[in-house]
């Protein structure tokens, strides 16, 4: 019988027992286990087929359990890919999901306010696009373990294309309400004149080219720097470096990248009277409007 298999029909855990097992499965050493100490740890547990998890005064069996547990599917006896094994989860997902819960959170509190909207509907709306867009900026990864992408080209362009596309739709869907509901046009004095649909399409569309610009370029510039610097003599006699450098340029070319998205549109936007709804023309002789278009 697949050991992982006896283990987990033999072994009649408790919620807390279980908990206390999960509690060692997750450690994130479990990623970088060799497979030649893999298969010495199945070869014990399928030799010792009384080998128990609580044999505690023999602590190769319970390493070797806690190896083969956090890496092999029971179904198969196959080696989980690296990627996607218990351990992986946390590591792979949580920096993906606090970079899109803060890009959310800070997409719809920089946003238009001077429309009417309730905090469940802010909470409800930045929920939705927090699961969508760490979705989506997963989706790369699983697409090159899915078919094994070969082509240095499109392995490297994948993850950057989607960044760029993924970044500019979260700006759109989490100030959905700006051109649904319409936003606050005013004339040069300040005075409120009505409330455009289309001024708030283009607040977003201007808000999401410039945010797109920033993720884009900024995962961009290190993916070419490290291109070119893994033909250098330098990474040869220092590949460990490679990580480190380009952790160095992702940080300097983000923070040009930062005031220079930023400064592409104005804050305060102007549009052409001749372009907004019947209502608002009708409304005032002003030739130009403004609104507040957000960051």
């Amino acid at each position: 019988m697949e050991p992982n298999v006896r283990f987990w029909i033999t072994e009649r855990q408790s919620f807390v027992q279980r908990f206390l097992q999960w509690m060692e499965l997750l450690d994130p050493t479990n990623l970088v286990l060799s497979i030649e100490k893999i298969e010495k740890s199945r070869q014990l547990l399928l030799t010792n087929q009384d080998a128990s998890r609580h044999d505690v005064e023999d602590q190769r069996i319970q390493e070797a359990w806690k190896r083969s547990l956090s890496t092999v599917h029971p179904d198969s006896s196959k080696l989980i890919p690296v990627p996607f094994r218990p351990s992986a989860f946390l590591p792979f997902t949580a920096p993906m999901v606090s970079f899109y819960t803060y890009t959310t959170a800070f997409n719809i509190i920089n946003g238009n306010a001077s429309y009417n909207r309730q905090p469940y509907e802010s909470i409800l709306l930045g929920t939705g696009v927090i699961a969508s867009s760490t979705f989506f900026g997963l989706l790369p990864r699983f697409l090159q373990l899915r078919f094994s992408l070969n082509n240095i080209l499109t392995r490297k362009a994948l993850p950057v294309v989607f960044l760029t596309q993924v970044s500019a739709v979260n700006v759109i869907a989490s100030r959905s309400f700006e051109p649904s509901r319409g936003i606050e046009v005013m004339d040069k004095e300040g005075n409120v004149i009505g409330y455009s649909r289309k001024a708030g399409t283009k607040a977003v569309k201007d808000t999401a080219t410039s945010r797109a610009v920033l993720f884009g370029t900024s995962a961009f510039i290190p993916e070419v720097f490290s291109y070119f610097f893994k033909r250098t003599q330098f990474f040869q006699q220092y590949p460990w470096s490679l990580w480190t450098l380009k952790l160095s340029c992702t940080i300097l070319v983000m923070g040009l990248m930062v005031p220079v998205s930023f400064s592409i549109f104005p804050q305060t936007g102007r549009i052409q009277c001749s372009m907004l709804e019947k209502e608002i023309q009708s409304a005032t002789q002003e030739p130009e409007l403004f609104y507040n278009r957000g960051v």
